[in-house]
């Protein structure tokens, strides 16, 4: 008995839209703790996330959109640790509309992505001898809309 699991048309042979994964990778990263790791018992410091991307054609319909996250920690005025990560992923854009390339590079790229990059700071955090930090799940959707009204209302429409 053998069980067939339908395949996914891709873009390639129906003409239609494609976006597909081909590859993940650390772009680039930095760690810095200027006064190292002095976690005092009142360890609540203010945690600053920025987040941000950016798109670059790699070849053809080959993109690669890197995903740049940092995350600040301070006490007060004073700097207990930065992190800066990009995180990159090579993806097939083929056949994708205006609206839809845009929402794949502001939403469903960085989703992709984000786990990746949550690992990543949660490992230099912990490996600078601080506490593990835990990025919160960040919704791509929301911050696209925001930074795009007039494309998010008409998507609602």
């Amino acid at each position: 008995m053998s069980i067939e699991s339908p395949q996914p048309a891709t873009g390639a042979a129906t003409g239609g839209a494609q976006l597909s994964l081909q590859a993940v990778y650390l772009k680039d990263c930095s760690f810095e703790a200027p006064l190292g790791p002095r976690v005092t018992p009142e360890w609540n410091p203010a945690i600053g996330l920025d987040l941000n991307t950016s798109v670059n054609v790699i070849d053809g319909d080959l993109r690669e959109v890197v995903l740049m996250v940092t995350v600040s920690a301070k006490i007060g005025e004073q700097t207990v640790f930065l992190v800066e990560v990009k995180q990159a992923g090579a993806f097939v854009m083929q056949n994708l509309t205006e609206d839809d390339y845009r929402r794949a590079a502001g939403i469903v790229c960085p989703g992709v992505l984000f786990p990746y990059v949550r690992s990543v700071v949660s490992h230099l955090v912990s490996q600078g001898g601080f506490p593990q930090l835990l990025l919160p799940p960040v919704n791509f959707e929301a911050l696209f809309a925001a930074n795009n009204p007039a494309t998010a209302s008409a998507a609602t429409n």
